[in-house]
């Protein structure tokens, strides 16, 4: 399982990595399914090279036995368009977006794939657009 704030003051409002991981806890138990490990990151996404989410895909790409990937909602586990390409080349990976009601996979309809990629570009928006904004306002 996988969480992760954009900053600090993410982190002290609704949206705590101890709140993220209490669903994707309840989650997995509710669909029976076992958490192998847990990953975190505390830093914007902006930035490349997210620790919790490296360490994630080393796993992932060391474990072949663990192919779910469970995760609060899309702008959670990726913001850009290099992160969702490494997760979508992750073979046999399904990842299920807890909040949203969806699980991705190879076997996906191409319809909710492409809802999904839908779901990546706006994340991506959000980011570009408060760049904008931060930028009109210095």
């Amino acid at each position: 399982m996988y969480a992760r704030v954009s900053s600090q003051e993410q982190a002290k409002e609704g949206f705590s990595i101890p709140a993220q991981d209490k669903l994707l806890r309840n989650y997995a138990e509710d669909h029976h399914l076992e958490i192998c490990a847990a990953f975190t990151d505390i830093e914007t996404a902006k930035r490349a090279g997210r620790t919790g989410f490296d360490a994630m895909v080393g796993y992932l790409k060391k474990n072949s036995q663990c192919r779910v990937l469970l995760v609060e909602k899309t702008d959670r586990l990726y913001r850009n368009f290099r992160d969702w390409v490494t997760i979508d080349e992750i073979h046999g990976l399904e990842v299920h977006f807890v909040k949203e009601a969806t699980v991705i996979s190879e076997e996906s309809r191409s319809s909710e794939k492409f809802i999904h990629g839908i779901k990546v570009l706006m994340a991506k928006n959000f980011i570009d657009n408060l760049s904008e904004e931060i930028g009109r306002a210095h």
